[in-house]
């Protein structure tokens, strides 16, 4: 029964490390192994256009009309977009500067083509902010909007409408709460669309007004989209040893938070919900997000498409309804583009903390991440803040592991009686089971005793491990000493070398098994570990080199008490 206890923790590493290809298969752009996403039907979505060429991607219509035609319907609404834009001023481009954002505006549309975080710093220079939205040869990912027509197919302002911005202020400011710039969009169609952004001290969400005014002699039915454009590439410095998701996403109260691989999206496989009246749409990436979000109440369509070989939007569509000659009708969004600080997002609408993506253990990483907060919020330093986590985790499990460690104890006491008496009837394989299990009721042994108890902590701790690899308050946070970034390997490899010598050393406490075949191969999981966790954020290795000591440090004290003195097997290779 012993092989029994050592059966299923292999069988646990081994899912582990199905798991882990199955990522890498998923990071290096091929079909998951193992755990394929069922597919679906895409949305469709309005014309997308690359900013910096200009080309204009029309999608066919639902009555058959090409992509080179003039104007293509859009699938599933009433409108549809021009193939060309009305110019009627030279393009230019608008900075404007808050505390905490630095954004790069285009006249072509009023669109926002760069965002750099001015208190995030760069993965590559620490000196420089990070850039989120951006518009150059290496990297597409920017925010638009514009109008699309009713089904007589008119045409109206788009994102690709050169449009005139308004003079002002175009930095923050002291004293001053926020700064506003505003593009007018020329007459197109018989409308004008003015895009008002005002963006706040101390706030990565801006608040967009859209004025549509009809300046037209008859009633028009405008149709208002909203977008986010990006390549299919991913993110700079991705590790490759484990995967964080990149793509779209859609939040709506009937279907909560949806991932769209751009995978799904080029096989037109996507399972999204196409009408709402509430919840958002989402670019997210490993630590940030960008987002559109809408009033609850407006009715949009959402939509999922792929715009070019490598470009895909994510967006929504809300019609404003008829809008009489020399009227107006406003609307209201937010676009978000910023970190993925939990706390924060939870403020700014329901459901948008979901962008920190914690995966199937979403329900114990939330908790988890509460907790953790909550300690950093006394202790004021992450590192300290994640042993501390990890010390009231082992000690919440105590009598669990207690009882796990007291069986392997007993275990090991019993182990010269189960060894003399293999060899004793090595050539008697069922006698052999007999007596061991003889053996077992004698001396009040249960040989699961010591796998169902840590078992049952496995999911706590996987949920810990997404929470500190998702958590982006460990991007440049130190802990002591030379660990300057809670989110980067160790540059010196301490770390990784002191968890092997834990991994080995707790190992080596376990009772050694009978089979000097399978006692070997046990040394196996924790090397392999071992070697993956040098190329592992520091925060995650200090957080099982922690658990690694007090477990350690448990087993040693019930052995002792339990009159069984700690031993070390080690492996006769």
């Amino acid at each position: 029964m012993n092989d029994i206890r050592r059966t299923i923790l292999w069988v646990i590493f081994g899912f582990s490390m199905v798991l882990l290809w199955d990522q890498w298969q998923v990071y290096n752009g091929h079909k998951a192994t193992f755990f394929p996403s069922p597919a679906a039907v895409t949305a469709k979505a309005p014309v997308s256009a690359h900013p910096s060429t200009g080309s204009t991607s029309l999608p066919p219509s639902a009555s058959g009309a090409s992509p080179a035609s003039p104007v293509a319907q859009v699938p599933g609404t009433a409108g549809a977009l021009p193939a060309a834009a009305t110019a009627t001023a030279a393009r230019q481009q608008v900075v404007v500067t808050t505390d905490v954002l630095q954004l790069t505006f285009d006249t072509e549309g009023g669109s926002v083509i760069r965002a750099e975080l001015l208190k995030d710093p760069d993965d590559a220079d620490m000196s420089k902010p990070f850039v989120l939205l951006q518009d150059d040869p290496q990297t597409v990912y920017v925010a638009q909007t514009g109008l699309i027509g009713d089904t007589g197919g008119a045409s109206f302002p788009t994102h690709k409408t050169v449009m005139t911005v308004v003079p002002g202020v175009r930095t923050l400011e002291p004293g001053a709460s926020d700064v506003v710039v505003k593009f007018e969009s020329p007459d197109v169609g018989g409308v004008k669309l003015v895009k008002t952004y005002t963006l706040d001290r101390g706030s990565y969400t801006m608040s967009v007004k859209f004025d549509v005014v009809n300046t037209g002699t008859v009633a028009v039915s405008p149709q208002l989209y909203l977008q986010l454009v990006r390549d299919g590439n991913k993110p700079e410095k991705s590790s490759k040893f484990y995967s964080t998701f990149t793509g779209p996403a859609v939040f709506t109260e009937a279907k909560k938070y949806q991932k769209i691989d751009f995978k799904k999206i080029d096989e037109n496989k996507v399972d999204i919900e196409k009408e709402a009246s509430d919840g958002y749409v989402a670019m997210v990436q490993h630590y940030f997000a960008s987002a559109w979000l809408l009033g609850d109440g407006i009715h949009r369509e959402l939509f999922a498409r792929k715009v070019s070989a490598n470009l895909y939007a994510v967006g929504m569509i809300t019609p404003l309804g008829s809008i009489a000659p020399g009227a107006s009708r406003s609307v209201q969004a937010r676009l978000f583009t910023g970190p993925q600080e939990e706390k924060k997002l939870e403020g700014i609408a329901p459901g948008l903390e979901l962008v920190k993506d914690y995966g199937w253990v979403t329900i114990l990483a939330k908790p988890l991440y509460w907790l953790l907060y909550n300690i950093h919020r006394f202790l004021d330093n992450w590192g300290w803040s994640i042993v501390a986590l990890v010390v009231l985790l082992k000690a919440a499990f105590y009598w669990l592991n207690a009882k796990a460690y007291a069986s392997m104890a007993k275990m090991k006491a019993i182990n010269p009686k189960i060894m003399a008496m293999r060899e004793r009837l090595k050539d008697k394989p069922q006698e052999m089971q007999q007596e061991m299990m003889k053996i077992y009721r004698e001396e009040k042994v249960n040989p699961m005793g010591g796998c169902f108890p840590i078992v049952i902590q496995i999911p706590v701790f996987i949920a810990l491990y997404w929470v500190l690899l998702s958590s982006v308050e460990m991007r440049g946070a130190p802990w002591i000493l030379w660990i300057h970034d809670l989110s980067s390997p160790d540059p010196y490899y301490i770390l990784p070398l002191v968890m092997a010598a834990t991994s080995m050393l707790q190992t080596a406490l376990n009772p050694a098994p009978p089979d000097p075949m399978q006692a070997k191969l046990m040394w196996i999981m924790p090397l392999a570990f071992s070697v993956m966790f040098f190329f592992f954020p520091a925060g995650l290795v200090i957080y099982y080199i922690t658990n690694n000591a007090l477990s350690i440090l448990q087993q040693w004290v019930i052995n002792t008490r339990m009159g069984v003195p700690p031993q070390f097997h080690l492996p006769k290779f």
